[in-house]
């Protein structure tokens, strides 16, 4: 019987390994330390940036809390336990800073967004030169901090501020803004919302871009009012984006420091001493690091205090809508 020879051309080939299909390895070890740990890679920049300049202070600071330390030797503290907590916690002025920050933050927040908000609406409409209007509204946020507090020194001058001559020219008389300390929390409230307002504006108009026009629309002709169909439509897409702005102008108003330093110093009388210009006087003017860096750890708490309530105020909406 005739052995039969297959042709090598016929002969089914093996299947490449999954080695030989993907290729040889390039690099060796080296390359396979990048190719699995890549990601950690671009990362480690930030990572390196938040431990020097964030992590590192703010565990010194938290250290240095539990210290005597004199500002002619801060590397000489000796350790008080939680003595300067205690100081603080009966101390009077330390609670009148804490409400002061909180009334600060209060009416900062709420005119600034509730402000932002209304210029943002106003301005998704539709007229001829709303772009040279949106620029203008936005200059605030722009104008250094700095620049927009001496500006404002300027405008509550006694003599030659234009508000003392505003209120004379309406018959409303003559206030000593910067001296009297029924105006002082208004004075910085005020040149703070100037400034914030338009930032304010500019994310919530990103906002309402977002909203479908058609389901508006679609709402007026079911005959739904504007308000209606603000409060159906518009509102329920631009909450997230308000809750989110709010959390953010609510810490930002904790910890702000120069806008009221440079306008009052704290005063006058103390009555817009929070407690970032708390620390700065501790600090710097009693030269008592150690109780200053512990005014700063009460503060750090209160806007952790404040996250975590926006947090689970988050989570009780979540649960409402998804229970629709």
């Amino acid at each position: 019987m005739d052995r039969i020879t297959a042709d090598p051309a016929t002969k089914p080939r093996r299947a490449d390994s999954p080695q030989r299909r993907r290729g040889p390895r390039k690099g060796g070890a080296l390359g396979r330390f990048v190719e699995r740990n890549g990601a950690y890679l671009f990362l480690l920049p930030a990572i390196v940036y938040l431990c020097v300049f964030t992590v590192f202070p703010l565990i010194r600071g938290v250290m240095l809390s539990f210290t005597r330390t004199k500002l002619v030797n801060p590397s000489g503290g000796r350790p008080i336990g939680l003595g300067n907590y205690t100081y603080l916690l009966e101390s009077d002025k330390f609670w009148a800073s804490v409400g002061t920050t909180l009334i600060y933050t209060l009416f900062t927040v709420i005119l600034a967004v509730g402000i932002g908000t209304i210029a943002a609406m106003l301005l998704n409409n539709s007229f001829r030169g709303r772009g040279l209007v949106r620029a203008i509204a936005a200059l605030p946020w722009a104008v250094p901090t700095v620049a927009a507090a001496l500006i404002f020194v300027w405008i509550y001058n006694n003599e030659q501020g234009i508000l003392n001559r505003t209120t004379q020219a309406l018959g409303l008389g003559q206030h000593g803004w910067l001296i009297d300390p029924k105006y002082g929390v208004f004075a910085v409230t005020l040149a703070t919302v100037w400034k914030l307002t338009p930032l304010v504006m500019l994310v919530m108009l990103s906002a309402l871009q977002s909203v479908p026009h058609e389901l508006r629309e679609a709402t007026w002709v079911d005959g739904a009012t504007r308000f209606q169909s603000f409060r159906a439509v518009t509102l329920p897409h631009l909450m997230p984006t308000i809750r989110v702005i709010t959390l953010l102008m609510t810490i930002w108003s904790i910890r702000r420091f120069e806008v009221i330093f440079l306008i009052t110093g704290g005063g006058p009388l103390d009555v817009t001493n929070t407690l970032v210009v708390n620390v700065y006087r501790t600090a710097f003017q009693d030269q008592n690091l150690g109780r200053a860096a512990a005014i700063g750890a009460l503060g750090l708490v209160l806007s952790l205090l404040v996250t975590v309530i926006y947090f689970i105020v988050e989570q009780i909406q979540e649960r409402q809508e998804a229970q629709r």
